[in-house]
């Protein structure tokens, strides 16, 4: 093994340079400008200068020294000549084989998918984007936003921003996994299970799709993957909490038992909590949570763990708030949730429109950091920073955010350490953190937070600025704390 070790080390290090030196070619990215080839992705342990790096995916290396060699003469061939090749990044639509699982308006549902060649790991996405729960919002629904109901007019390629992202320094441990991203176009949460009648006007297939997709890739190489990661954003999110062990079992009872699924729900672990002002179910941004998911579950034919709805029998709404369905899953599970998320925030009735908030509604913000806080400490594996946002894993800027000094790229990788480490009956790597929560008490009070703007003007707000801005009384807050103002001022400043 040391002898692989040294051989892969001396590889990696050509190979990322090649790598570096053609991407910059071709890539948009976040800064358009001329730059450095960056240096091969990097992360500074938190104690001590041990530096790790995630080029590749190693796990051939783990089982023989043929796989392995196959890896770099595929990556070796697809960056060699740099100068007569561009290199293709897009991940490319695919539709279902089975026509039958359809789009909201019967449209034939599909994915994107890009290949990795010589990779074991694939990683699939499922999109958010709300739902609708009757027929006259889904008939709004599909006036508005089409692109969510139907794929008539979905693109033929699609770039991967975020833990999609095939440039190592966007995506520093799953940049080389076959990317897999599946348009959101059910409008039931990745749930339903129901074709098209008189009475509904719409399909509602999210669960189905997912099925139909992993079929589908089977073909095309997910047979002989060694990790699965199922992961989504808001609604897709939810999907993963709802689909993740279906996805297992499908796999184990198709015969690809070696396949270890996993899952990664970022912005959808919902709470069924009273909203601050009750209003008329109307619509989704109306409508408190549950009623929402108790009228929907019908008209989408919604479709549950089997475990939670014997936990839940004649209540299966419940199977649809994180805290509820967590304790049945059997599948890994990691956890990202802001501590003060939008979409919570806009079903509670909170609307942060640029007016001050009064101080009934700033003591609802901060018990809902409390109350999401105690929802979330007995997830093993999570990360929840105390900001003001929604989504994050397919954002670009999904690397800078940090909890207690630990990014959530690293925490992945972390993660992925220990469930490698448990199965080969090795201790947990120290250093390493998967267990991430925010303990400041206020949002935004983490300064890695995403940049918030003010919505009249566009300009930038930092910690202070964006506190005031919510009606933030620092002089009260400072007398509750038992502190002088300027060191309260001085820590918000810090993100202390």
């Amino acid at each position: 093994m040391t002898a692989i070790r040294m051989v892969s080390t001396v590889l990696l290090l050509v190979l990322m340079q090649s790598g570096a030196l053609c991407a910059r070619r071709f890539r948009g990215g976040r800064n358009p400008q001329p730059r450095r080839p960056p240096p091969p992705p990097t992360y500074r342990a938190e104690r001590g200068d041990t530096t790790e790096s995630f080029p590749l995916d190693f796990t051939a290396v783990e089982e023989n020294m043929d796989n392995f060699m196959t890896q770099v003469k595929n990556l070796a061939q697809s960056l060699y000549p740099c100068s007569a090749q561009k290199l293709d990044y897009d991940m490319k639509l695919n539709f279902l084989e089975n026509t039958s699982v359809t789009c909201n308006d019967g449209s034939v549902a599909g994915y994107y998918l890009k290949e990795s060649r010589g990779s074991r790991r694939w990683l699939i996405f499922l999109e958010g984007g709300w739902y609708c729960f009757n027929k006259e919002n889904c008939d709004s629904r599909y006036e508005t936003m089409r692109r969510l109901m139907s794929s008539s007019k979905w693109a033929q390629t699609k770039r991967g921003t975020g833990i999609l992202s095939p440039l190592p320094e966007e995506n520093p441990h799953w940049w080389n996994a076959n990317m897999v991203f599946i348009p959101y176009c059910s409008s039931d949460v990745w749930s339903g299970a129901a074709a098209k009648t008189e009475t509904s006007g719409y399909a509602f297939m999210g669960s189905l799709i997912i099925q139909e997709v992993v079929k589908d890739l089977l073909n095309k190489g997910l047979d002989n993957a060694k990790v699965l990661l199922l992961a989504g954003s808001s609604a897709g999110g939810t999907g993963v909490l709802l689909n993740v062990d279906r996805v297992a079992e499908l796999l184990e009872g198709l015969g690809h038992t070696g396949i270890q699924v996993r899952g990664l729900s970022d912005s959808g672990w919902f709470l069924d909590n009273k909203q601050y002002h009750c209003t008329d179910c109307v619509d989704t941004v109306s409508c408190a949570p549950t009623e929402t998911i108790k009228r929907g579950i019908k008209y989408w034919g919604g479709v549950v763990p089997e475990r939670c709805r014997k936990s839940h029998e004649g209540e299966e709404w419940n199977c649809f708030f994180g805290y509820r369905v967590f304790p049945s899953i059997k599948s890994p599970v990691f956890v990202v949730q802001w501590l003060f998320d939008e979409a919570q925030l806009t079903v509670d009735n909170i609307q942060l429109t640029g007016q001050p908030v009064q101080e009934g509604q700033w003591r609802y913000i901060q018990n809902l950091g409390i109350e999401l806080r105690n929802t979330l400490k007995d997830v093993p594996a999570m990360f929840a920073p105390a900001c003001l946002s929604h989504e994050v894993i397919n954002r670009n800027y999904w690397i800078d955010v940090q909890v207690k000094g630990t990014s959530l790229p690293r925490a992945l990788h972390c993660w992925d350490r220990s469930l490698h480490d448990n199965r080969n009956n090795k201790a947990p790597p120290k250093g390493c953190p998967v267990h991430l929560i925010d303990s400041c008490p206020w949002p935004h009070c983490n300064p890695t937070c995403p940049t918030i703007r003010d919505q009249f003007t566009g300009q930038e707000m930092n910690v202070i600025q964006f506190l005031m801005h919510m009606g933030f009384d620092v002089q009260k807050m400072a007398q509750q704390q038992g502190m002088d103002p300027s060191k309260l001022l001085g820590m918000l400043s810090s993100g202390s």
